[in-house]
């Protein structure tokens, strides 16, 4: 039941922001990020991404499975950093379902491009940090804290496992 609410607060959040930092390890083990799209997170928890096959990021998922995910609004105060596993799938179907035009930006022939493929990364640990309030509220918060010395409520935060 717990893993089952994780999971779909993990998709509301993700849904809300949907770019990422996608970080993996390069060859020398050092942090290698670039943002990305997510084309979906299934009900499973699974978040997907379209990649090129013969892409640096592919290379490195091949090589080091583990990757880490960055999603941040600062408009709406919300943060979502995600730890998981990466894996390369070549699914036709999951390709098709989950397509949308902008993606063709990068892949002019859509599904059938042969580049193209998906990345999944089955999340082990998430942390997020939200605030519903407006960023005057958050600011005068801040201020209230230096002020007084005194910690702030500066809203949700919280720790999700799968």
């Amino acid at each position: 039941m717990e893993n089952e609410k994780n999971i779909e607060e993990l998709k509301n959040k993700i849904e809300e922001v949907r770019i990422c930092m996608f970080t993996t390890l390069d060859a020398e083990g050092r942090f290698s990020s670039r943002p990305m799209g997510t084309a979906q997170v299934e009900d499973d928890g699974s978040i997907w991404f379209f990649t090129n096959e013969y892409s640096l990021k592919s290379k490195e998922i091949s090589r080091d499975n583990e990757v880490s995910l960055a999603y941040s609004s600062p408009s709406e105060n919300t943060y979502l950093y995600v730890n998981g596993k990466a894996e390369l799938v070549d699914d036709q179907e999951k390709k098709k379902a989950y397509f949308i035009p902008p993606v063709k930006v990068w892949f002019p022939d859509g599904v059938e491009d042969p580049n193209l493929i998906l990345i999944k990364v089955t999340p082990d640990f998430a942390e997020y940090w939200d605030s519903s309030s407006s960023k005057m509220v958050v600011a005068f918060n801040l201020l209230k804290a230096i002020v007084t010395g005194k910690q702030s409520d500066m809203g949700d935060h919280g720790e999700m496992k799968f």
